[in-house]
């Protein structure tokens, strides 16, 4: 696996060289300047290029591995007759990175909403803080502060009695920070949604999208876009839905084995691939991760690793540590592995897997300084170290077997 972070550019609390250090080769990153439906020229591309690589003279050599993301804009999502532009814009931005060298796109087509959690600092035992996501904080932030039309509906009455009552008597802090952190934005952009401008999105949505109608705009993204990275040597790759069920009345279509396998079968390309992100697969308790990764090997072109630990009986779940939640974590490694020796044997170009170490908790120093949540150092550089001991292992238990 070629070992990458995210970097979220210039204004990231965490430095390159703190990457560097880390043990990465690789940095994932995005033009988070440009808005969705905006071409990416070659001199944008090239001075974050420049930006990565400034001290590979003298230092551990980086570079721009991964694109994550290319922002879709949500006419292509909803179909809209303006989305054919947009479609254009994204043709010409993978045509660009291809002109660099760039050639592996980390997307998603989750609608409005990217990942999505209910709390930013959960606590933890150690003192360390996670991630969180609690189908009860969703349904309050739905019902009582989003106040969303026939929101209720879509919940059991029984929770719909205790999230009043919770809304009614919580501290106007804990209200608060369910919303912050449910309206938090797009990775790497540091702007919150507005709760009004929030709701009219929403709108738009529900006016002429449903789960058929989302998958049919996927389906005719792909069919314009998918030929163009072919063209130019470059590698889409669907991240899934995070988390993988519908929320706040909107469809979610990139969930489960059933879904990936309707992306890969839409068109049939080596182009058109996916990013095994084995947190957001793993919060659903019917995705079988190890299965899974085995089933779609070759269609994997970018590797999400994480591990959640769900509640039981509950769409509720934390991000634990890498090693510590319900992902098998050494049986996925080791069908890594062996994916990536099946390339190596056939020798068709593409070897290693560019791997990051999704999320991490914030602990140590960290804990008194400003990151991104889920994407503080030192979290990420304990799960990397801990993914990098399995796989030392696996790699030793294979050749010593042979």
């Amino acid at each position: 696996m070629v070992h990458t972070m995210r970097w979220f550019g210039p204004q990231d609390e965490v430095s390159l060289d703190a990457i560097r250090q880390a043990g990465c080769t690789g940095v994932v990153t995005s033009l988070h300047q440009h808005s969705a439906g905006v071409v990416w020229s070659v001199e944008d591309i090239q001075e974050r290029q420049r930006i990565i690589a400034a001290d590979n003279d003298r230092l551990v050599p980086l570079h721009w591995a991964v694109v994550e993301s290319v922002l879709i804009h949500d006419d292509i999502k909803r179909g809209l007759p303006s989305r054919e532009k947009h479609i254009a814009a994204f043709q010409q931005t993978i045509r660009n990175l291809a002109a660099c060298g760039i050639h592996t796109i980390c997307y998603n087509f989750m609608p409005v909403l990217d990942w999505t959690r209910t709390d930013i600092s959960y606590p933890m035992p150690d003192g360390s803080l996670a991630l969180r996501f609690v189908w009860e904080d969703i349904a309050l932030f739905d019902i009582c502060i989003l106040k969303r039309a026939d929101a209720e509906k879509g919940y059991e009455q029984e929770l719909v009695k205790r999230v009043r009552n919770k809304f009614e008597n919580s501290k106007a802090g804990v209200i608060e920070h369910i919303k912050n952190s449910i309206l938090m934005g797009l990775p790497g952009t540091g702007e919150r949604f507005q709760l009004e401008a929030f709701k009219k999105i929403l709108l738009t949505y529900k006016q002429d999208i449903g789960e058929h109608k989302l998958r049919e705009n996927l389906y005719h993204f792909l069919r314009a876009v998918v030929p163009v990275a072919e063209e130019v040597g470059s590698r889409l790759s669907i991240h899934p839905d995070d988390p993988p069920f519908p929320l706040l009345g909107l469809p979610r279509i990139v969930s489960t084995a059933q879904d990936l396998q309707k992306v890969i079968e839409a068109i049939d390309s080596p182009a058109n691939g996916i990013t095994f992100c084995t947190g957001s697969l793993g919060a659903r308790a019917d995705n079988d991760l190890p299965a899974m990764l085995k089933k779609f090997a070759a269609k994997i072109h970018f590797l999400h690793l994480r591990s959640v630990k769900k509640e039981p009986g509950t769409c509720n779940f934390f991000e634990a540590n890498h090693l510590a939640g319900d992902a098998d974590m050494y049986a996925i490694i080791k069908e890594i592995i062996m994916e990536q020796k099946r390339r190596m044997d056939a020798k068709d170009g593409v070897e290693s897997i560019p791997m990051r170490p999704d999320h991490g908790h914030v602990m140590l120093d960290d804990l008194t300084k400003k990151s991104y949540p889920g994407y503080s150092a030192i979290g990420r550089l304990r799960g990397l170290a801990e993914l990098r001991g399995v796989a030392l292992a696996i790699e030793r238990e294979l050749a010593e077997s042979i």
